[in-house]
């Protein structure tokens, strides 16, 4: 696995979190990864979750300068998803620009970490959805769902579509987001997911603000995705 997809059960669950601490795993293991996210919404400059991945990474935006074309085809200031802002600012998205970009960056790094935008099903327009690009891709998804009450029923569903899709999915993780949950339920969701689907779970991850802890707690994670020592 070179290059992996990730996307969520929702907006805000943490795939750029993820992104960024998988880059940084990658690297810390000698690899050359760089983070790509083929369209930003709600930002109007550098693309601000390419700038997330690169802090958690502990890169500059200098180390990607060279290739900023290629990791963010698309920004647009308008926060929507995709289709809407596309029709707002009124520029096409061109689903050949994207995959190109992902070819040229792939040629280049040993790993090509994609996020999605939003949750599972987000539309690039009418007629496409994202996760339909990264299947046209052949790639593998790494699925993030947020650690409460509600998680079974949004992932369950998330596998569903990516599944219907004939896509392969690397793993899911789970992520606390934090608030008032009960323990018992956020120990069960990761359990209940993992019978029900059959898939891989790869761990859950702590809300925790320091990076570094953060990043050791994710390594574990990591490990059992990448199967690396």
């Amino acid at each position: 696995m070179k290059a992996f997809f990730i996307t969520g059960t929702d907006t805000g669950v943490g795939k750029t979190v993820v992104a960024g601490l998988a880059g940084r795993f990658l690297s810390d293991k000698g690899y050359s990864v760089i983070t790509q996210k083929w369209i930003q919404t709600g930002s109007s400059v550098f693309p601000d979750d390419i700038g997330a991945h690169l802090r958690l990474m502990k890169k500059t935006k200098k180390s990607i300068k060279a290739y900023l074309p290629l990791v963010c085809p698309y920004t647009f200031k308008v926060s929507s998803s995709p289709h809407m802002a596309s029709r707002i600012e009124k520029r096409k998205i061109d689903i050949k620009k994207i995959k190109n970009s992902f070819h040229l960056l792939s040629e280049q790094f040993d790993f090509v970490i994609v996020e999605g935008i939003g949750g599972g099903l987000v539309p690039l327009n009418e007629h496409k959805l994202v996760i339909d690009v990264a299947r046209d891709l052949s790639l593998s998804v790494l699925l993030v769902a947020s650690n409460r009450l509600g998680a079974i029923n949004h992932t369950l569903l998330t596998v569903e579509a990516i599944k219907r899709r004939n896509m392969k999915i690397a793993g899911i993780i789970f992520n606390n987001s934090g608030g008032k949950h009960d323990k018992a339920v956020l120990e069960d969701n990761p359990k209940i997911v993992g019978r029900i689907t059959g898939e891989k779970i790869l761990g859950v991850l702590p809300r925790v603000n320091d990076r570094n802890k953060l990043y050791k707690a994710f390594v574990p994670i990591a490990l059992n995705l990448f199967n690396l020592k």
